[in-house]
Parts: C-alpha cells; structure tokens; sequence
C-alpha cells in the first residue's frame, strides 16, 4: 500500500502548524480526523512519524514522509497550474545565504520577476541549516557550501564566490605596522557568531582579534567596512566597485593569506518539475555571470 495524499497532508500541516488541533483548523477537519489519518499512516509505514508533544514535531522517518507529502503538493500544484494558469501559482521556498541574496543571487529575482504563475519564497540561512531545511521539506531547493547530496535531492556545481580582506584607506593606515598589519589589535566585522570565515584569516597568523564587532546583516556588514568600523572579508561582488572608487583597499599580504574562496552549490529535489527546473535554469544564469570558476576550492564557511 502506499500513502494517501490526505494523510500526507495531514502528516505536513501537523509539521507546519505544531499541533493536530491547529492541522484541523487549517484543513477544515476535525482533530479526531487528522489522528485517524496520522495513526493510519504510522500503521502503513511501521513507525511512529510525529510526536505527541508541544509543538508536535514529525520523527526522523516522520520527516521523509512530510518532503513526500510537499513534493506531491509540489506537482498537484503544477497540474493545476496547467489546467487552471489564471487562478493558480506555484509557490517555491528556497534557502538561500545572505551574502549571496545581497549580491549574485539578485539577478535570480530579476528573472523571476517576469513569471506570472511562481511565488518565489526566499528563507535565509547559515549554510549549516541548509541541508536540515531539504530533509525536511520545508524547502524545495538551497544555495549551499555542502556538496553531499540530502537524501533525494541533486547536487549541482555553481561556482566559487571570493572574499577579500579588506578596510577603509584610514583604516588600513591607522593599523599599519611597516609592511604588515597589526591583526591582533585591529577592529574586526564578522556577520554573527556562526561567521567563521574572518578567524580563518587570523587563525592562519595564530592571534585572536581584540575587539570584535557584530553587524548581522549583508548590506549594513558591507557598509560597516566602508564606514571604518574593522576590517573583514567582503563578497568579491560588493568589493570590486569599491576598490574602483577608493572606497576601500584590499590589506596588504599574499593573496593566499587575504582572500577565502567559498564553492557553492545547488542543492535541489530530484523531481520532474517545470517549475524548479524553470527557477534552477536562472540560479545557473547568474552564477555564471558573478561567480568564479570551481578550479581552486579551498575550504570555508558559508556563514553569512
């Protein structure tokens, strides 16, 4: 026997919505049927698939059973679309990282600005997180540093997106020591805590920055280098135009000290969508244009 799409549905709105109660009210069911469904489910399949908790949360083998249940709502939706195009859309939830939102990525919006028929949902989040967010369902696709495939998911190579360390002209001057920067006692700009990519930098150099200051998103940790706060690694993207201007100077040393490269990947469902195959043809696009190719992958942390 295989899974009925109602139970499957009952199986996501509990996982949507944290309790069979509230899965009722979003159905138009009574609780007692959403049990029913569950419990049937669990019988079929021989596990327990949610727990009976608050929130109710699915199991391991709970949340395989929850992606069957979107991608089926996934391709109910493109038939729809195909026999209903005025009234229905499909909607698309991606993971995506901020850096890449605040630069490359944006041509991706461009793009999906001109179809009439896709609701595109943009989460953001630490490159960590990624993969939970495909096993679970809760996203259809993610731009990624893991290249290890998620259960049912393809892997697809984007390209490598480049940091660099960099200051402010007075900045830079200010820390001068000869040749070299003083590391240790200069200001430094990381995204969050989960940011790891500045300590690469100075863990390659074995000294622990003094002060440390914390701007948690894209567009303000960019201005906040251009402003002098510290110096940090900044998206190749956002940094060329202000290398161009004068806005900012890269720290002197090796370029193999001063920059950290990123491989970024697309981690999609294996599925036969139109949709998705549509939204993954345009992420190819833009990395093309504003990512660098995948010959050189030092290791590093797509934190932010």
């Amino acid at each position: 026997m295989t899974p009925q799409p109602g139970q499957l549905e009952a199986l996501v709105a509990i996982a949507d919505h944290g309790s069979f109660e509230a899965a009722a009210r979003v159905l138009h069911v009574t609780p007692s049927a959403i049990s029913q469904r569950v419990r049937a489910l669990e019988s079929l399949c021989g596990r327990v698939l949610v727990t009976r908790t608050a929130p109710c949360r699915p199991t391991e083998a709970g949340a395989a059973y929850v992606r069957l249940g979107r991608q089926t709502r996934l391709l109910y939706d493109e038939v729809r679309l195909e026999t209903d195009p005025e009234d229905h859309v499909v909607p698309l939830t991606v993971v995506v990282n901020a850096d890449s939102l605040a630069t490359w990525f944006r041509d991706v919006l461009t793009t999906a600005g001109t179809w009439d028929d896709t609701a595109l949902r943009l989460r953001v989040e630490d490159q960590a997180y990624s993969a939970g967010l495909l096993r679970r369902g809760d996203v259809v696709a993610a731009v990624t540093s893991d290249p290890t495939p998620v259960q049912g998911c393809a892997v697809e190579t984007l390209g490598v997106l480049r940091y660099g360390a960099a200051a402010t002209p007075a900045f830079v001057e200010r820390w001068r020591r000869g040749r070299a920067m003083d590391w240790e006692r200069m200001p430094v700009v990381v995204f969050n805590d989960k940011d790891g990519l500045q300590h690469e930098v100075l863990a390659a150099r074995g000294v622990s920055p003094r002060v440390v200051h914390q701007v948690p998103t894209s567009t303000d940790f960019h201005e906040a280098a251009r402003r002098g706060l510290g110096w940090c690694l900044v998206p190749e993207p956002q940094l060329l135009p202000d290398l161009g201007a004068g806005r900012l100077v890269r720290l002197p040393g090796r370029p193999e000290t001063t920059q950290v490269d990123v491989p970024l990947f697309w981690q999609r469902w294996r599925l036969d969508s139109p949709a998705l195959t549509r939204l993954t043809d345009a992420v190819h696009a833009a990395a093309r244009t504003h990512l660098r190719g995948t010959d050189r992958k030092p290791p590093g942390n797509l934190s932010h």
